[in-house]
């Protein structure tokens, strides 16, 4: 079993779609991401009626990680729905995009992806080119 296949049957298994009311809805994506130090850490999608609260999964998982273990640092994420991701499947919106940024500069080599079946996969950096934070870490140097 590749790492892939390990983060794909752990997210897999937050895979139960419910409504929670008629206005929240969640478990109906699904994501994992790993850690630097190789631990692997799951999440869901909780979405609500008015937006604003919604939680991709995706952020959730990097959340969860950062909580269990204070690291910043993400190496990989798989994020999808019923099947694993196809063709340029289990991209993270730009709100994720921006938070991974945000949460460590390192981050923007961490691969993403895209297609279960070839193990393709995207850089983050690739996904945001000429990212506004730049500036920002490259001054704390």
């Amino acid at each position: 079993m590749d790492i892939w296949e390990e983060m794909y049957l752990k997210a897999k298994e937050e895979y139960h779609p419910e409504e929670i009311s008629p206005f929240i809805q969640a478990h109906h994506v699904v994501a994992a991401v790993q850690s630097e130090s190789g631990k692997i850490f799951t999440g869901f999608c909780i979405e609500g009626a008015s937006g604003v609260m919604n939680l991709c999964a995706e952020r959730v998982a990097a959340l969860n990680m950062y909580i269990n273990t204070k690291e910043t640092k993400i190496k990989r994420m798989i994020a999808f729905r019923s099947e694993p991701p196809k063709g340029i499947g289990g991209m993270p919106c730009g709100a994720c995009r921006e938070f991974f940024m945000q949460l460590s500069y390192e981050n923007r080599n961490m691969e993403i992806l895209t297609d279960y079946e070839s193990r393709k996969t995207v850089l983050l950096k690739d996904l945001i080119p000429n990212w506004w934070g730049d500036k920002r870490y490259n001054n704390q140097k």
